[in-house]
């Protein structure tokens, strides 16, 4: 099986969204399970603001941030650093063979990364292998299919139709949120929670920020090198889906949300 691409990069417009990812906006979920002295594992750090908001929860406890992309690592550190956080520590890895002894973990997170790995199931074993008996393997993803918006917009419908091929072309799966239960039991979890929540732009403020990431990522980011390269759209199509983007921003009435799954999962 060919290793999935991960199809977005981290150009600017794609850390934009990144950046305003919290532990409260993405990952409300988990923090009942959090206490003071907790080890945790975050997967997918990206640039670490989720991570530095779970090493406050847990502090004193150690926690392990991991990036399959080195170059992100620096940012995260740095966030890490301008909070003061002397507890976090980041490397490379690979999620379906992690570099940890098995139980080493009392939390395993992971935010948005099945949706972008080549075997999901084989990801999860990973993350219950290294989490201690009794620990909590917590995942989130989005479902792309389950994106809606109002008023209708055709453009941002073909931007969905492009993303969804994009996505599966570079072997990710872009509807993951409601997979994510079925993947779990696939890889040998019992004692399962599920859960989903939504993220909403509704707010002239939200709406133009949300449209201008997606505007700019859609003609400048590695998805859209992706998309000319893999022969889904042109320059041309995408610039045109990138306008759409930023019309709906502009509409008077435009509501945008996107549901994401997401597990706890007893380990």
């Amino acid at each position: 099986m060919p290793e999935a691409v991960y199809p977005h990069g981290h150009h600017e417009s794609v850390l934009r969204s990144h950046r305003w990812r919290t532990a409260e906006n993405s990952a409300a979920y988990l923090l009942p399970e959090l206490s003071r002295g907790l080890s945790l594992l975050d997967v997918g750090c990206g640039p670490g603001t989720i991570t530095a908001d779970l090493a406050a929860k847990v502090a004193p406890g150690q926690v392990t941030a991991v990036d399959q992309a080195a170059d992100i690592l620096s940012t995260a550190r740095a966030e890490a650093e301008s909070r003061g956080l002397d507890n976090v520590r980041f490397a490379t890895a690979d999620v379906h063979a992690l570099d940890f002894p098995d139980d080493s973990f009392d939390v395993v997170h992971a935010h948005q990364v099945l949706q972008h790995v080549t075997d999901p199931v084989r990801a999860l074993r990973e993350l219950r292998r290294v989490c201690r008996p009794g620990g909590v393997v917590a995942v989130r993803d989005v479902d792309y299919a389950s994106m809606t918006w109002f008023p209708e917009a055709p453009g941002l419908t073909n931007w969905l139709d492009l993303y969804d091929r994009v996505a599966r072309a570079n072997g990710g799966e872009p509807d993951a949120g409601r997979r994510l239960l079925s993947w779990a039991r696939a890889a040998g979890f019992t004692d399962v929670r599920a859960s989903a929540t939504a993220w909403c732009f509704a707010s002239p403020a939200d709406r133009a920020w949300w449209c201008g990431l997606w505007a700019d990522r859609t003609v400048s980011s590695a998805f859209a090198e992706l998309a000319v390269a893999g022969g889904h759209a042109t320059e041309a199509e995408l610039a045109e889906i990138a306008a759409a983007w930023r019309a709906f921003a502009a509409t008077e009435d435009g509501w945008f949300t996107s549901l994401h799954g997401e597990l706890l999962c007893r380990a």
